[in-house]
């Protein structure tokens, strides 16, 4: 989630995180585990973002010149392939102002794996709603990156694991 050029640039080095991502990404399609991305972004001028929103109203300005097609482009070390699924969003969490709720059940899937960029953001929030969606979790701890580590250890070690099973990617790779 959220591995496009405009967030990981947030990073000061996002080479483990996408050398991890595109390990687990491999696992999946060997196992023929379908592989849905996310991604963030607006339409010009923002009409989606209100106001009221504090994270998304104050970078109005930043996006306001920013080409929105190059901000939501996936890294193309963890680049789509032909059958794999992009989801855009327009919040935090995956499944707010996206359609991938649809797209899960359309797949009769009930068991996600996360990763993505930030563990306090995007991972954060997309485990909440799908744990409250009922949806069995698995977390790769090391598929994901925030820009603070000690928020990453204390959401990976205390908080998730009391909704989702977390683990890394090698360890999930033996499933």
């Amino acid at each position: 989630m959220d591995l496009q050029l405009g967030i990981l640039r947030n990073l000061p080095d996002p080479t483990d995180l996408l050398h991890n991502a595109a390990k687990a990404i491999s696992h999946a399609r060997k196992k023929n585990i379908p592989v849905i991305y996310v991604v963030v972004g607006f339409r010009e001028g923002m009409p989606e973002v209100s106001t009221n929103n504090k994270m998304f109203a104050m970078s109005r300005e930043r996006f306001a010149s920013m080409n929105m097609t190059e901000f939501m482009t996936i890294h193309p070390d963890v680049a789509p392939q032909a059958g794999d699924i992009v989801v855009a969003k327009r919040r935090v969490s995956a499944f707010t102002g996206s359609d991938l709720e649809v797209v899960l059940r359309a797949s009769g899937i009930q068991h996600i794996i996360l990763s993505g960029l930030s563990t306090s953001g995007v991972v954060l929030s997309t485990t909440r709603e799908a744990a409250d969606r009922d949806y069995r979790i698995t977390i790769l701890s090391d598929a994901c990156a925030d820009m603070d580590e000690e928020v990453h250890r204390v959401l990976t070690t205390k908080v998730f694991p009391r909704q989702a099973d977390v683990t890394t990617v090698e360890e999930w790779s033996r499933v």
